[in-house]
C-alpha cells in the first residue's frame, strides 16, 4: 500500500514539470552567437553561410512565386530565445522560407525566432533611407503566441495554495 502511494507521489512532480515545458527547442549547435544583423552585412563575404539564431517583430510578409519573405526588426533574445522588445533593436533582416506562409498568421507585430543560414544581402529602403538587409534562409521558424502573459511581462509559473483570480 505504501509502495503504491510512493509511486503516485513521484509521478505528480514529473507531470507538473512536463506541463511547464512549452519552450521550443532550437538547434543551436552551429549558431554563431556573436553575429547580429548589423554586423552580418558589414563583412558579408566572411559571414555568408554562417548559422544564426535571431528573433524579432514581423514588419511585413510577402508571398512570392515559390517562397515567403518576412521583414523582421531584430531584438535580443531571452533565455527561452524569445525576442525582448523591451531592449534596443539590433537592426532589420529578411527571412526567406520555401513555400507559402499565411500572412494573416505571420502578421505585422507578431514575434518570431528563426534558426537559419545567412545567404546574402538585399538592398532596400526604410522610409526614404537606403538599407542593406541580411537575408536568412530559414531552417527552423517559431512564431510566438500573441497576447500571452509572457508578453505582458508576467510569469506563467505560479506557486501557492489557495484560490486566486487572474486579471
Amino acid at each position: 500500500m505504501l509502495a503504491q502511494g510512493l509511486r503516485r507521489f513521484w509521478f505528480a512532480p514529473l507531470l507538473l514539470l512536463s506541463a511547464c515545458a512549452s519552450t521550443p527547442e532550437f538547434d543551436t549547435s552551429r549558431v554563431d552567437p556573436t553575429l547580429t544583423p548589423r554586423a552580418a552585412v558589414t563583412e558579408l563575404p566572411a559571414n555568408r553561410g554562417k548559422t544564426v539564431l535571431w528573433g524579432g517583430v514581423i514588419l511585413h510578409t510577402a508571398n512570392l512565386a515559390k517562397l515567403t519573405r518576412l521583414e523582421v526588426l531584430a531584438y535580443p533574445l531571452d533565455g527561452d530565445r524569445r525576442p525582448r522588445r523591451d531592449r534596443d533593436p539590433l537592426g532589420r533582416f529578411l527571412i526567406e522560407r520555401q513555400g507559402f506562409l499565411e500572412p494573416a498568421t505571420y502578421a505585422e507585430g507578431r514575434l518570431l525566432t528563426v534558426v537559419g543560414t545567412l545567404s546574402g544581402s538585399e538592398d532596400g529602403k526604410v522610409g526614404g533611407s537606403a538599407y542593406v538587409y541580411p537575408v536568412i534562409e530559414a531552417g527552423q521558424l517559431h512564431l510566438w503566441p500573441k497576447d500571452s502573459d509572457y508578453d505582458r511581462g508576467r510569469s506563467n509559473v505560479h506557486f501557492g495554495i489557495g484560490v486566486g483570480i487572474g486579471l
